[in-house]
């Protein structure tokens, strides 16, 4: 099936080289990183996390897509999402490389990565975080290459398979629960310190993961003819309102305990987010920007027919996405890092550096994704 990959019009080829001359941009800006070191990122003492770990954060969700098609698929015998299903999985292939990438750039020195393995310590969370990436990052490429091989071929997927594709279920909801965990067991971040944390970051991944599969979906459409019809699509999008009102909902029973409780290392985050912190907001726009795309997007997604018009799913979709990438993002990060423990602010904005090593990457991730659709709808259109 590789075959498929080096198959294309001047258009794909022009698409990965612009791909592959951002990751040059990207590796350039990361050598400088390897010289200087962290200093030429935003990130200082009181700011340790910075656009790396957000873009981590939230391309776990993005990459527990899959998992909203595989549960109706495999557990409810709906078939309708037969076609799409494989795009999903490879989805979560490219966002777990992502998401990989990210943590390798935030260490500063990549050899670090070695002393994960080498001295492995089972009673860090980063350690479990290891684990479960790279179990889903594995499990998804069996899973998608065999069923793939399988609908080529024009026959049913070995049954030993089967395994994989249910294990991966539990194991979609443990990179990003592994991955809560990571914030909300530092006791000296009131943003983070909560236990519904985990389920706001589910919440998430269920709408951003499966809008930007939508997203993603339309695009290829758009230049390969593949449709897997609108019926699926829509119900699709049935997901992402459902899952982001669940996301609104758990975010303001955090608003309501914090207010309530008036407990200064709690209130002093959101106030910071949401209205500033002692003249500091840098994040303030942001957030409105965030709350505000969340709600419209949920306004748009919530009536039935516009689920079913292309231009209204988008929007949507998009409104949705980027909502959730701005909160889950570096709304994540600076909401827990600003201010510190003692009240003091040491406000952080990512460098133009910073920027270009993960404009680099996101490169890699999307020229990787697009040569996984690339035989995967290759395949779909040959069967067919």
């Amino acid at each position: 099936m590789l075959e498929k990959a080096l198959q294309g019009t001047k258009l794909y080829w022009g698409w990965l080289a612009f791909l592959a001359l951002l990751v040059l941009v990207g590796v350039g800006c990361y050598w400088q990183q390897l010289t200087h070191g962290l200093t030429i990122t935003g990130m200082s003492r009181d700011v340790t996390w910075g656009f790396y770990i957000a873009q981590f954060t939230f391309l776990v969700g993005v990459a527990a897509s899959a998992v909203m098609l595989v549960i109706p698929k495999y557990l409810h015998d709906y078939k309708k999402f037969t076609k799409i299903l494989i795009l999903g999985e490879f989805n979560a292939v490219a966002m777990v490389l992502l998401c990989l990438l990210f943590i390798v750039a935030d260490l500063g020195s990549p050899q670090r990565l070695m002393n994960v393995l080498l001295h492995p310590t089972p009673n860090s969370i980063l350690f479990w975080d290891m684990v479960v990436l790279n179990g889903y990052l594995l499990i998804n490429i069996l899973v998608g290459w065999v069923t793939l091989e399988a609908e080529r071929k024009q026959v049913e997927p070995p049954h030993w398979i089967k395994f994989f594709i249910y294990l991966s279920i539990p194991w979609a909801v443990s990179i990003h629960t592994v991955t809560a965990f990571l914030y909300a067991g530092l006791p000296g971040r009131g943003y983070w310190l909560t236990a519904v944390l985990a389920a706001r970051f589910l919440s998430s991944a269920f709408a951003a993961g499966p809008a930007f599969l939508i997203l993603v979906t339309y695009i290829a459409r758009a230049f390969t003819g593949f449709d897997p019809g609108k019926d699926v699509l829509a119900t699709l999008g049935k997901t992402v309102v459902y899952a982001m009102i669940v996301n609104i909902f758990l975010f303001l029973c955090e608003v309501f305990t914090v207010s309530y409780s008036q407990i200064p290392s709690h209130s002093a985050h959101l106030q910071y987010l949401f209205f500033g912190y002692h003249g500091h907001g840098v994040l303030v726009p942001w957030m409105w920007a965030s709350m505000i795309m969340g709600v419209a997007g949920i306004l748009v997604l919530l009536v039935p027919k516009n689920r079913k018009q292309d231009n209204m799913l988008i929007i949507g979709c998009l409104l949705v996405f980027i909502g959730a990438w701005i909160d889950k993002g570096l709304g994540m990060i600076g909401g827990g890092f600003v201010p510190n423990p003692l009240h003091e602010i040491t406000e952080y904005v990512p460098t133009q550096l910073e920027l270009g090593v993960s404009l680099g990457i996101y490169a890699l991730g999307f020229l990787v994704l697009t040569v996984l659709y690339k035989i995967a709808i290759g395949v779909k259109q040959e069967v067919e």
